[in-house]
């Protein structure tokens, strides 16, 4: 029988773990589990232990670690770098899939037709947390603040630097050229996509033009096409 898992960054710190006020509720109230009975734990950093509940109160829930496992890290390493969405909710679906697929990292950015610039990082990693818990990974993708796109294409370029726009461009190759590569970095634009300028800049920073098919696609549809192609 597979076990509940959960996420507590302090696993392996001492000889017995209390959980989260909300993650203690949903292990002693929803889930009704009791003392004696065993759960699974991540760290978020690709440990993982099977733990034993000591305690089981309604807000109080003690485990104590069994062995600790450190599972390898992915053998792709994938950044999405996408434009922040004016529509909050999609957004945040974006970020659930895409953790889902396995993308390692995320960078919200600023772009010249960006017309959200509110960012709510804490209620973010909750989402890719339950994510992560979900897809039973043991690693928490990295999630940046918001970066103008100016100064995120600045950063050192990793072996494969590729930005998805629509303007034409007969050097745009398909994504799927890159399926087989382990480290990755696409940036995803706006509503409205990238300007001109932006395109430019990036080439010239380094990025290559990739096409993600024949439609034009939604900034967050474009997010999990590269994620989907990348990952899997």
């Amino acid at each position: 029988m597979e076990l509940p898992f959960f996420y507590a960054p302090a696993l392996g710190q001492s000889a017995s773990l209390e959980m989260e006020e909300d993650t203690a509720r949903h292990i002693t109230q929803v889930l009704r589990m009791q003392v004696g009975e065993r759960v699974g734990v991540t760290d978020g950093k690709g440990n993982f232990s099977e733990c034993t509940i000591t305690t089981a109160a309604k807000r109080k829930c003690i485990l104590m670690p069994g062995s600790v496992v450190q599972h390898p890290p992915p053998v792709k390493t994938i950044t999405l770098a996408i434009a922040l969405l004016k529509n909050k909710s999609r957004m945040e679906w974006f970020f659930e899939k895409a953790t889902e697929l396995g993308v390692q990292r995320f960078v919200p950015l600023i772009t010249h037709r960006t017309e959200r610039q509110v960012f709510r990082t804490d209620r973010m990693e909750g989402i890719l947390i339950s994510a992560m818990l979900q897809s039973q990974q043991y690693r928490l993708p990295e999630l940046s603040e918001p970066v103008p796109f100016s100064n995120f294409i600045q950063e050192p370029l990793p072996r494969y630097a590729l930005i998805a726009h629509c303007e034409p461009d007969e050097q745009k190759i398909p994504l799927t050229h890159y399926q087989q590569e382990q480290e990755v970095t696409v940036l995803i634009g706006p509503e409205g996509d990238f300007t001109p300028a932006e395109i430019t800049q990036a080439i010239q920073a380094g990025y290559r033009p990739v096409s993600l098919g024949s439609t034009r696609l939604r900034t967050e549809t474009a997010g999990i096409a590269a994620a989907a192609c990348l990952c899997i």
